[in-house]
């Protein structure tokens, strides 16, 4: 059991906010892309299929981060406790179950088409630099908009088996979605972050959050907007952007304390809700 419960801290699986903003582009994308004309039963499937690869990648993903940020995490309060730097999980331990997720993972990936699996292995390499970019850029948080976003194509590939300039446009907004909330997540540690010499878009632009944050929001929001004139959704679509869009500028930006480390979190993890509005948005669009 302990060492189970260090494998579930270590995955951060009782964190699922990692995950759903890994499967939310997925799911965005699937969703956008699937006739509903047809049987349900292969949205069913592939929905299922990205939701285990988002959970075995995010998990992955938190073991590469944890193994090359040990040293930084014993410096930070709100990591210092993780299982490799508290040294309750070695890294030759941490490394094999990297392997066993990924294994798993590609069992799940080979299930789509060759298009799909060969987008889907292209982009590993992304997901498991991302952690080092902090050590020489400000923008890691762009590095990571890249790789949780990426399902957005892989989604529309695995049905169409082909490429476009909506699923492209939809994922260049997606980016800088998670720019947005990796800014607004990374607040919470800015303190520790600017002593221990490491870079983020939250020290970049700490001077004036909001105004970065209308930036990204806005470019999402476009985005939105530019895929439902190309997909010719209907009037409805437009409107119930409505709340997406107070969601984003009113909830998030007008309410975000980046001095108060709990009001960075809740903000942060409203965005579970915000992918539930794009994904209603999107369904509303296509089936009213």
């Amino acid at each position: 059991m302990k060492h189970l419960n260090l494998f579930i801290e270590l995955t951060r699986l009782k964190k699922p906010i990692g995950y759903m903003l890994l499967f939310w582009p997925c799911l965005w994308g699937l969703t956008l892309v699937y006739d509903f004309n047809n049987e349900i039963y292969t949205y069913a499937r592939y929905l299922v299929f990205f939701l285990l690869g988002s959970i075995l990648m995010r998990s992955a993903g938190c073991i590469v981060n944890d193994i090359v940020d040990k040293k930084f995490d014993k410096k930070v309060e709100r990591t210092k406790n993780r299982p490799i730097a508290s040294e309750q999980v070695s890294t030759s331990l941490a490394l094999f179950y990297t392997f066993v997720l990924c294994f798993f993972a590609f069992l799940v990936l080979i299930n789509f088409n060759l298009l799909t699996i060969i987008l889907a292995l292209a982009s590993i390499p992304f997901a498991f630099a991302y952690p080092l970019m902090k050590r020489f850029t400000y923008w890691p948080q762009l590095f990571l908009g890249i790789t949780f976003n990426y399902g957005l194509i892989l989604a529309w590939t695995s049905i169409n088996n082909d490429i476009s300039i909506i699923p492209i446009l939809f994922y260049f907004g997606a980016i800088f979605w998670t720019l947005g909330y990796d800014t607004i997540y990374g607040y919470q540690d800015i303190k520790d972050d600017e002593i221990i010499g490491v870079k983020s878009t939250s020290i970049k632009f700490k001077n004036n959050p909001k105004s970065f944050l209308i930036l990204c929001y806005s470019i999402f929001f476009i985005s939105l907007i530019l895929v439902g004139v190309l997909v010719k959704f209907s009037n409805i679509f437009y409107l119930t952007l409505a709340i997406t869009f107070l969601h984003l500028f009113f909830y998030q930006i007008k309410f975000l304390n980046t001095k108060i480390p709990e009001n960075c979190m809740k903000i942060f993890k409203s965005n579970n809700v915000l992918g539930l509005m794009v994904l209603s948005n999107i369904i509303f669009g296509k089936l009213f």
